[in-house]
């Protein structure tokens, strides 16, 4: 593609560089690339390859931006809160660069749409807090044969790893299965905030060199990064020749999300949203009676609740267990359903006969049953 006379002033420093040169941006100018996620990672990465030239960035994110969003996030302003991301996003990036094409997909991302989103691109930038997004966006870019460019974060520590067609393991040679359920994230576990700037701008360099095809990409190599050490750690890992979905005999031929933890404990019930509107129902004809056990963290509990429920955030449950309203069932309640689970594991542990929680969690509740509910990340 050729370069317009604003554009070769724009990319004036990239042109210098004998490695990349005008034929160099123009490649950019004519890749396509999929950011999957508006959040911490997206961010960074969506920012650097729009300023890099990159010609075509779909933006992929469903949610709205929210104020806890804003320390880490940073394509995001005040103003912007209550706003979709993906839209958020690509007005922030085409004031930045009007020369690309930025298209926002205000949507999540499942098993029903994700072909035909990735058919779109060359490249997916996985920056999604949510491992079934991962597993999805993973197993497309395999059967697709598509590059995929993907970085975790937690706490203070960080991951990023390349798959490439052909030349290499994929994200299930190294884990090939986990779920959401028993891995927090960010809002459940916390994270600081330059941390994603790091491993959003990685993501963003190992595309440019994929597109480019410049120098060494992160194919076979799990690179970790932690920020209070300040140090970096590679582990080299190779195709599993048993691997669902890139393997010799692969037994995966759509993309998938991983279900759910299955595990029970004795005396467990599981409520969705609507048939914990019927119990509390019930309770108020003189039923057994449950209580509600919030166990977000108050400030998460302050923007919005169940008015029966009690506050005790996760990190105090074991400790306040003994506390708790006896002779009643409880339920536990979290935003999307994780942490309510590792409260049950607690009330086993504590020997409770009869426990329950909220599955889908509060989200769920806002979903199916009051939309009025604020439920913050």
């Amino acid at each position: 593609m050729a370069l317009s006379d604003s554009e070769l002033t724009r990319y004036n420093r990239h042109i210098l560089l004998p490695e990349i040169g005008a034929d160099g941006q123009s490649k950019l100018k004519a890749a396509r690339v999929l950011v999957v996620g508006a959040g911490g990672l997206g961010c960074p990465a969506a920012l650097y390859l729009a300023a890099a030239g990159v010609g075509t960035l779909y933006i992929a994110d469903g949610d709205r931006v929210e104020l806890s969003n804003l320390h880490r996030q940073i394509l995001f302003q005040t103003a912007d809160i209550g706003a979709l991301k993906a839209e958020a996003a690509a007005l922030r990036l085409r004031a930045l660069n009007p020369d690309i094409r930025i298209e926002p997909l205000a949507q999540r991302l499942d098993a029903a749409n994700i072909l035909e989103i990735v058919r779109r691109v060359d490249i997916v930038v996985d920056g999604s807090d949510r491992l079934a997004t991962r597993y999805l966006t993973n197993d497309a870019c395999v059967i697709l044969r598509k590059a995929w460019v993907s970085a975790a974060i937690h706490r203070f520590e960080g991951q990023a790893m390349v798959y490439v067609p052909g030349a290499g393991p994929c994200y299930r040679c190294l884990f090939a299965q986990a779920s959401d359920d028993v891995i927090p994230n960010c809002a459940e576990a916390g994270v600081l905030g330059v941390l994603p700037g790091v491993l959003g701008s990685m993501q963003a360099t190992e595309t440019l060199k994929l597109i480019l095809n410049l120098g060494t990409s992160l194919v076979g190599r799990f690179l970790t990064y932690d920020a209070l050490a300040m140090q970096f750690r590679e582990y080299a890992f190779k195709r599993c020749a048993d691997c669902a979905v890139c393997g010799e005999h692969p037994t995966i031929s759509a993309p998938l999300e991983p279900a759910p933890a299955t595990r029970d404990w004795p005396g467990m019930r599981r409520f969705s949203a609507r048939e914990l509107a019927q119990v509390l129902q019930s309770e108020a004809a003189g039923q057994a009676r449950w209580v509600l056990v919030d166990v977000r963290d108050p400030r998460e509990f302050a923007a919005g609740h169940l008015s029966a429920a009690i506050n005790v955030p996760l990190g105090r449950l074991d400790a306040e267990y003994p506390n708790l309203p006896a002779q009643s069932n409880l339920v536990f309640l979290c935003r999307s359903g994780a942490r309510s689970l590792r409260a049950c594991a607690i009330a086993a542990r504590h020997g409770s006969a009869v426990f329950a929680h909220l599955e889908g969690g509060l989200l769920a509740w806002a979903t199916d049953i009051d939309s009025t509910l604020q439920v913050i990340a």
